[in-house]
């Protein structure tokens, strides 16, 4: 279903604002198309926990977007239940929640006549949800990259740490309480660590075989690069780079050599 369409302007770019729903919720994007319109590869971007889909502002989506639409790509960018624009409490967000917004996602891009394939974008946790998608939907994507994939979000529900705080993973605590870069206070609901317990994270992406571009740097504290590593032996047609020295948004150093191969991979 779509609806709240209007036309508006990113980094000089045409783009139609949207709006689909999801069991009763509306989820909030962006679709940017090339000039000229006609059929042409879809990539949908899916951000991390405690973000959005990015604005004008200087953020790795908003580039990516921008570099995907100059190499003849359509982009779509939503934000995921309880996060920017989106509906829902972020309190009862989760990675199943998640799943379901994207499938959803997936089923509307899918639905469109002028998409001839589909790609899929993910950072941080939502390079995990991207990529059980695209193991859920792998006759539907082509290709896949994830970026800092935040896979080590199980081991950590298992353990009883969350971004560094510890607590009793046999009896969950109702929410905790975190902030982002911006210092910006958000509740994690207690069903989020109980359900990525259970999460058949590589087990589900592994049975995508389409090519798979895994970017992570060696100097990521927010999530372990043992993840991709892991995503890494699971799957088939997987390339993984480590960036030395980079941190978890792939922006102390890097972030214009990320852009550009990842608009580059997806193009080929």
């Amino acid at each position: 279903m779509r609806s709240d369409f209007k036309e508006i302007i990113l980094k000089g770019i045409k783009a139609m604002e949207i709006s689909i729903k999801r069991d009763g919720l509306t989820l909030k994007g962006d679709v940017l198309r090339p000039e000229g319109g006609g059929k042409c590869p879809a990539v949908i971007i899916f951000h991390g926990l405690m973000s959005d889909r990015g604005n004008p502002r200087r953020n790795m989506f908003v580039d990516i977007a921008d570099a995907a639409v100059g190499k003849g790509m359509a982009v779509f960018k939503f934000d995921f239940d309880g996060h920017g624009e989106s509906d829902g409490s972020f309190s009862d967000m989760n990675v199943f929640s998640e799943i379901l917004d994207a499938a959803k996602i997936i089923d509307y891009v899918r639905g469109l006549d002028w998409v001839s394939e589909i790609n899929i974008v993910g950072h941080s946790q939502g390079a995990v949800v991207g990529g059980m998608i695209a193991g859920y939907y792998r006759e539907y994507v082509s290709r896949l990259v994830m970026l800092a994939p935040a896979a080590t979000l199980k081991d950590d529900a298992l353990k009883g740490s969350c971004f560094g705080i510890e607590y009793d993973s046999y009896n969950v605590p109702e929410h905790i309480t975190m902030k982002n870069d911006n210092n910006e206070t958000f509740e994690i609901g207690n069903l989020y660590f109980r359900i990525a317990k259970t999460l058949p994270i590589y087990e589900t992406t592994s049975l995508f075989k389409g090519k798979t571009l895994i970017i992570h740097g060696s100097e990521d504290d927010a999530v372990g690069v043992i993840g991709s590593k892991r995503y890494a032996e699971a799957m088939d047609n997987v390339r993984l780079e480590i960036i030395e020295g980079e941190n978890h948004g792939l922006c102390k150093f890097s972030l214009d050599n990320v852009v550009k191969e990842v608009a580059e991979f997806l193009s080929e």
